[in-house]
Order: C-alpha cells, then sequence, then structure tokens
C-alpha cells in the first residue's frame, strides 16, 4: 500500500490520497493530526508528503506522535518522500497555515544510530528515535534552488561552499527540501 498524505487537490497516481478536507475529495477522508491512524500496523510500503508535512503537528506532542504512527504503519525498508518548503523562503513564511519547519536537521533526530552517535558524543540533539521507537534514516537530500541561483549553480558561477552560506545568510535562496526517508525495523 502506498499513502499521499495530506494530498489536497494533488492526487497521485497508484497512492491512496488522503485529505481531511472533503472538497478535494481525497479516496481517504482523513485528520492526520488525530491518532492512533486508521492503517495497521507494519502495511505501508511508502508514502509521500507533498507539501503537506509543514502544516501539521504545530503542538509537538501531536508531531512527535504523528512520526510514532507513521513508522507504526510503515513496513521494514518503505520509502517516505517529503516535499517542503524551504524555511528560509517567502513560499514558507508567508502561508500562515505552515505551523512547523521541516528541514534535513529536524528529520535526523529519529535515526537511531544517529542518536547513539549524539550520544557517545555527549552532543545536545534531542535522541528523539530512541525516546520514541522509531528508526528512519535520511537516503537522500535535495535543496531546489530559486532563479538565479540554480541557474548561476549550474553555470559554475557559484559554488557549493558559497550556497551553503547563503542558505544561512538570506531568505530565498532555495525554495524546498525534497527528503528521502527509509524505515528501519
Amino acid at each position: 500500500m502506498k499513502l499521499n498524505m495530506g494530498c489536497g487537490y494533488n492526487k497521485a497516481n497508484g497512492y491512496i490520497n488522503v485529505d481531511m478536507f472533503p472538497e478535494c475529495k481525497p479516496d481517504v477522508l482523513c485528520d492526520l493530526e488525530v491518532l492512533p491512524w486508521i492503517w495497521a500496523d507494519n502495511s505501508v510500503d511508502a508514502v509521500r508528503f507533498n507539501h503537506s508535512l509543514e502544516h501539521l503537528g504545530q503542538q509537538s506532542r501531536v508531531f512527535l506522535g504523528m512520526m510514532k504512527e507513521l513508522y507504526r504503519i510503515c513496513k521494514n525498508n518503505a520509502k517516505i518522500e517529503i516535499g517542503v518548503p524551504h524555511p528560509r523562503h517567502d513560499n514558507f513564511i508567508n502561508d500562515p497555515t505552515h505551523v512547523r519547519m521541516i528541514s534535513p536537521a529536524l528529520l535526523s533526530l529519529f535515526d537511531k544510530e544517529l542518536n547513539d552517535e549524539w550520544k557517545r558524543l555527549g552532543a545536545a540533539n534531542s535522541p528523539l528515535a530512541h525516546y520514541l521507537g522509531v528508526d528512519f534514516v535520511i537516503t537522500s537530500s535535495t535543496i531546489i534552488l530559486d532563479a538565479p541561483y540554480s541557474q548561476m549553480y549550474s553555470r559554475g558561477e557559484l559554488s557549493e561552499a558559497e550556497i551553503d552560506v547563503m542558505l544561512r545568510e538570506r531568505n530565498n535562496i532555495a525554495s524546498e527540501h525534497r527528503i528521502e526517508l527509509t524505515v528501519r525495523k
């Protein structure tokens, strides 16, 4: 089974399209902030959150509960695709329904191997994978650059190091994060 969570009007072929708003006519009408979810343990092969995860879990306990539910319903090696606006882009900042910044750094808190390494180092990172009993590994992470930066980078006019500095210092350099997680059980 493959789930397209918070699909809105953006249905995905081959997925069960899930949303809380009947106006978008999802396959399954479900408020993802209401837990537990309706799907059985270890029943899901793939999940998509395409510009929806940043709208969910304003309260930390709800967001953490959603991560536990995601882990519960996914099979071992399930793939989770996440597309979210970059938190330093106007597309994120100007939408009042965006309640949580999603980044690779945030999602790495749900990786048990990283939690173990941070514990060994005495790092201050929250070991959420251990606290929640989940284990998600980031298998890919891509930043989508806005124009003109994407063209400048592709022409060799900007290096990766320069882009990294710009991303930390300025808004509207990157429009989106695309992150893939794999479930480890």
